[in-house]
């Protein structure tokens, strides 16, 4: 006899809910990494080996997925310094080949393995894209690196991004910043989100399947929240590290409950982190509702960005970001980038104090290892772009009047 549909639901639901608390469970358990760092097998909290101290320090979440190695590895190089952390993700769905050549191009740079500061997720993660698989992986590499090194910022990308500052030019920016803010775009007007995210209910099989598929949607639908307000955005940001530990290992039960209701809740990353922190009242006067990033969407419906190219150059960086998403494999534009605003030439790295040799740059960064640059800082215009924007996001007229309204 076949089961009515309300009771099927019912059981898809329950399966949920409990998938949903193993999930959470996961995010405690020790994880492998693989890379140059070979001595991160502990939990111990460890800082750049001898290089010297820069204002603030970053640690990247770069993800990455099947065909994205060579963005992957132009992002990172763009992106690298050796005040910063980097852990990489490469989805499960990647093939074994895939695996092997981030890991040759790891461990065979000098620089990185000198540093000892990037790391690939070996135990690597399945993500579906509108699925809560995403904001699970992000929560992971948080746990991740708060166990592992000092950091003030926790800031995720995928590969498809690409700085539009150097490293020195966010370090040097960031440094005149109170270290409890947090750059989270949000907004509690969610529009056609209420009737489809909010309301519908759905199971991502990435949560207990280890090849990729179709969200499943239940029938019935949920009345929204009365206990919290929800919120939605960006799933890029930038993030302290107090409120990263408040979201991993809060002292409160709200980052929980509210992990176990944006399991079943379409594209979750929109609106997990959102929602958390505009309802703690410890962090709700630290947000500033700014991603950082210049995209540009797809017009209507505003749903997917699209790949900016050479016609965008002055328009993403006339937006002061620090970043802008996403890019084409190799578009001219990355080129124009590399050239004219992160001054990096023939694949290597970008401008940066670190970087030099008696106070020129080199395109080998030889001076690295006698200790010439270190915790020195080469800020150029985009450290001033950077500035400007966040003079206009924290003003009294931008500030506090908004904060998660």
């Amino acid at each position: 006899m076949k089961a009515p549909k309300s009771l099927m639901g019912i059981k898809e639901f329950a399966i949920s809910f409990i998938v949903a608390s193993f999930l959470f469970f996961l995010l405690f358990v020790p994880a492998l990494l693989t890379g140059p760092a070979a001595g991160i097998d502990s939990p111990k909290v460890v800082s750049v080996p001898q290089y010297g101290d820069f204002p603030v320090t970053f640690a990247y979440l770069i993800s990455a997925s099947r065909g994205d190695i060579n963005k992957l590895k132009r992002t990172l190089r763009a992106l690298y310094h050796p005040g910063n952390y980097y852990l990489l993700h490469l989805d499960l769905e990647a093939s074994p080949n895939e695996r092997l050549q981030l890991t040759n191009f790891i461990a065979e740079d000098p620089i990185f393995n000198q540093m000892g500061n990037v790391w690939i997720v070996e135990k690597s993660n399945l993500v579906t894209y509108r699925g809560p698989t995403m904001l699970a992986n992000t929560l992971h590499a948080m746990a991740l690196l708060l166990r592992t090194c000092k950091w003030d910022w926790f800031i995720n990308l995928s590969a498809s991004d690409y700085p539009l500052v150097t490293q020195d030019d966010l370090i040097h920016a960031f440094s005149d910043l109170p270290r409890d803010l947090n750059f989270v775009g949000y907004t509690s007007h969610l529009g056609w989100k209420l009737n489809k995210r909010a309301k519908p209910i759905m199971i991502d099989p990435a949560l207990y399947t280890t090849e990729k598929s179709e969200i499943l949607w239940i029938p019935e639908q949920r009345a929204l929240p009365s206990a919290f307000k929800l919120y939605t955005g960006s799933a890029w940001m930038a993030l302290s590290r107090s409120f990263a530990e408040y979201c991993v290992v809060g002292w409160e039960n709200l980052p929980r409950t509210l992990l176990l209701y944006y399991t079943n809740f379409v594209s979750s990353p929109e609106g997990y982190f959102q929602t958390v922190i505009c309802n703690s009242k410890d962090f709700k006067n630290t947000t500033i509702s700014h991603d950082l990033h210049y995209i540009s969407w797809d017009n209507p419906p505003k749903q997917h960005p699209r790949s900016l190219g050479l016609r965008d150059f002055k328009r993403f960086i006339f937006s002061n970001a620090a970043f802008a998403r996403k890019f084409k494999e190799g578009d001219r534009v990355l080129n124009k980038i590399d050239r004219e605003v992160l001054h990096r030439y023939n694949d290597r790295f970008s401008h940066g104090g670190w970087c030099s040799e008696r106070g020129k740059r080199t395109e080998t960064c030889s001076g690295l290892g006698r200790g010439q640059g270190a915790g020195v800082l080469r800020p150029g215009a985009g450290s001033r772009r950077l500035k400007a924007l966040f003079n206009k996001l924290i003003s009294n007229k931008n500030f506090r009047k908004k904060q998660c309204r």
